[in-house]
C-alpha cells in the first residue's frame, strides 16, 4: 500500500485544501476568497457587510466544511461574469427545500451549467461527483425528473469538453489537478452518464 493510500480520505478531501488552491488561483488577481463554514452558501461582493464586517475582499461562502459545497460554489463563481460578481448571491435568488414543480425546473435550468463544471473540478480532484437537485421535500416529482437533470448535466460537461473551458475555471480546474495529483487533464475528460449514481 503506498503513503497516499493510507491517507484517510477525510483528509484528502478536506475543504481547507479546496481554500487553499482557489486563493492560491484567485486572491490577488480576482480579490476573492473562497470561505466555509457558513450555515448556507452565499457570495459577498467586498465592501459590502456580512455578520458585522466589511471586508476587502468578496467572499464565496460555502456550506459548513462540505468538500463538494466548496466545489459547487466555485463552480458558480467561474461562471459568473464580472457583473454579476459585484451583485449579493451574484444576484441570484433562491428558493429552499420544498419547491413547486414550476420552481424546481426553474431551479435545474439555472443549475444545469455550475454542476456540470463542479463535475470537471471533482474529476480535477479525484472526488465522486453527484447531481443534487436540492428539493428532497418534493418526493417523487423530483425523483421523476432526475434522469433528464442528469442527461442535461452530462451534455454540458461534454459541451465544456468541446468549446474549452473559460480561463477562470480552466485555471482553477488545473491547479486542482496539481494539488490533488490526480494528473487530470482538459482535454482527456469524457463524461458519461452512466457514471451518475
Amino acid at each position: 500500500m503506498t503513503a497516499a493510500a493510507q491517507v484517510p480520505r477525510s483528509a484528502v478531501f478536506c475543504s481547507a485544501r479546496l481554500e487553499a488552491v482557489f486563493d492560491g488561483c484567485f486572491v490577488g488577481p480576482e480579490n476573492t476568497r473562497l470561505l466555509g463554514g457558513a450555515l448556507e452558501p452565499l457570495y459577498v461582493p467586498a465592501g459590502e457587510p456580512e455578520g458585522g464586517v466589511v471586508a476587502r475582499h468578496h467572499r464565496l461562502f460555502y456550506r459548513e466544511d462540505f468538500f463538494a459545497s466548496a466545489l459547487h460554489e466555485a463552480a458558480h463563481w467561474c461562471i459568473a461574469g464580472p457583473e454579476r460578481r459585484l451583485l449579493r448571491d451574484f444576484g441570484y435568488w433562491y428558493a429552499p427545500d420544498g419547491r413547486s414543480p414550476g420552481q424546481q425546473a426553474a431551479f435545474q435550468a439555472v443549475e444545469v451549467a455550475p454542476q456540470a463544471l463542479e463535475w470537471w473540478f471533482a474529476r480535477a480532484c479525484g472526488y465522486p461527483f453527484r447531481v443534487s437537485l436540492d428539493n428532497l421535500e418534493a418526493g417523487e416529482a423530483a425523483r421523476r425528473s432526475e434522469a433528464a437533470f442528469k442527461d442535461a448535466v452530462t451534455a454540458r460537461a461534454n459541451t465544456l469538453r468541446e468549446r474549452g473551458l473559460a480561463p477562470r475555471a480552466r485555471r482553477f480546474f488545473t491547479a486542482l489537478a496539481g494539488a490533488f495529483a490526480t494528473g487530470a487533464r482538459a482535454a482527456d475528460q469524457y463524461f458519461y452518464r452512466d457514471e451518475l449514481a
